[in-house]
């Protein structure tokens, strides 16, 4: 039988935060049959997502295109997404959360499929690989709002359920560039493009068979609580007043809004610049088997920051995850410091567990601090605020490289990167922050 999303237990009480309550009081903490298909879903469509660049940087030069190309298209998609992803926060409070995921994914299954007809008859015209991309980016858009919502609304235990999604995602991170370069090695970047639709069928899938559970009542919305047997989605007041209801319940918190504007920051001189400029380090003075070999180190890392989110229960999980930060520096410090290829793979795998960890930390904040009936719309404003400055940290990399060099960028970047988590440990706030399971009364 297919899923619904009509509760299968009581509603929660009004103003319960959205703590994994969605998995029920005596139901597994983690692993449900629910809970596994999601994470089915989110583990193969992160696979398809990490083949993608591969197969656009292949099948792009193949046709004559150069990297300027590669980069546009790469940019439509995410340029798109952090344009739309606030309001795709509304339209998941208004709506089924799981239908829009399931239209998202289906709306990029048809976009990838016509994609692999391009390059399978050669017919590659660029402006219809970066509109595909925009469509690409809208559906992600609609889709990742619905995310933070429906973790807890399966399992209890959230920390545990973020750290298991999270090491889904650094497998994929290794495995997804290795199987796309065999697919282009072995047959032609359509087939990849191919791999890629089917990712989005198969979470689809996933999706139509889950059996989400109803949502805990929150606190109302901008034009007041909901009126009882008004279904959500289509409760009083105009869309532009949950949108101004989102961001007043984001601007009411210090804690999340403090962390996003230091978050930018470090996305404009730590993460922004080190991703193009190690790349072109490493492969420089090394050539690309180094930086894919510093690439596979910092993913076994994230799966190890993600092992240890599985075991480790800080009662303030923001200062925990803030100390965890500060090891990024071994990474961009080694490779500023012209150090050899062990010493740059070293440093990236404490970076990717301390980027990792911090990462599960501040999901399971987010989503166990808000209230559920605004936290679509709160992760929305997560996204965007701290996605929207990485493209300008790539675009001053450059420019600052060729005037200081890239070894000095790397090394700023390095002390930088412990500046940010002192900032955050700084604002009490943050710091202080209680985990949400701490403070509730025992059953």
């Amino acid at each position: 039988m297919t899923g619904t999303d009509t509760p299968r237990e009581p509603a929660v009480r009004r103003g319960t935060r959205a703590g994994g309550t969605g998995a029920g009081a005596t139901g597994p903490a983690v692993w449900s049959r629910d809970f596994a298909l999601f994470f089915t879903a989110r583990a193969v469509a992160a696979l398809g997502d990490t083949m993608l660049p591969v197969a656009l940087a292949a099948g792009l030069l193949e046709h004559g295109y150069g990297a300027g190309a590669v980069g546009g298209a790469m940019a439509s998609s995410a340029a798109a997404f952090a344009a739309l992803v606030v309001l795709g926060g509304v339209v998941a409070d208004r709506f089924s959360t799981r239908r829009l995921m399931i239209g998202a994914d289906l709306a990029r299954l048809a976009t990838q499929s016509l994609a692999a007809a391009l390059f399978f008859t050669g017919h590659v015209v660029l402006w219809q690989v970066c509109a595909i991309g925009v469509v690409n980016g809208v559906a992600a858009a609609v889709f990742q709002p619905g995310v933070a919502s429906t973790v807890p609304r399966l399992a209890r235990d959230v920390q545990g359920a973020n750290g298991a999604i999270r090491l889904a995602e650094s497998g994929a991170q290794l495995a997804g560039p290795a199987v796309a370069g065999l697919l282009v090695g072995f047959s032609s970047p359509g087939w990849v493009f191919v791999a890629h639709a089917a990712t989005y069928a198969v979470s689809a899938l996933c999706l139509l068979l889950l059996r989400l559970p109803a949502a805990p009542e929150g606190r109302g919305t901008a034009t007041g609580p909901r009126p009882v047997g008004t279904p959500a989605g289509r409760r009083p007041g105009a869309f532009r007043a949950d949108l101004v209801q989102g961001w007043r319940e984001f601007r009411a918190r210090p804690w999340l809004w403090g962390v996003i504007a230091v978050w930018s920051l470090y996305m404009v001189a730590v993460w922004g610049p080190a991703v193009p400029l190690v790349a072109t380090e490493v492969v420089g003075h090394h050539g690309p088997r180094a930086y894919g070999l510093v690439n596979s180190a910092l993913g076994a890392g994230t799966v190890v920051g993600g092992l240890l989110a599985l075991r480790l229960r800080p009662r303030r999980m923001l200062r925990a995850g803030a100390v965890a930060l500060f090891v990024f520096f071994a990474f961009p410090a080694a490779v500023g410091a012209g150090l050899g290829v062990a010493a740059m793979a070293a440093g990236a795998a404490v970076a990717g567990a301390g980027i990792s960890f911090w990462g599960v930390m501040w999901a399971t904040s987010v989503q166990t601090q808000v209230p559920a009936d605004v936290l679509n719309r709160i992760h929305a404003y997560d996204v965007a605020g701290s996605l929207a400055m990485m493209p300008v940290g790539r675009a001053l990399a450059g420019p600052a490289a060729a005037t200081l060099g890239a070894d000095r960028v790397l090394l700023a970047a390095a002390a930088f990167s412990l500046v940010v988590p002192a900032v955050m440990l700084a604002v009490p706030a943050i710091r202080g922050l209680v985990r949400a399971d701490a403070r509730a009364p025992a059953s």
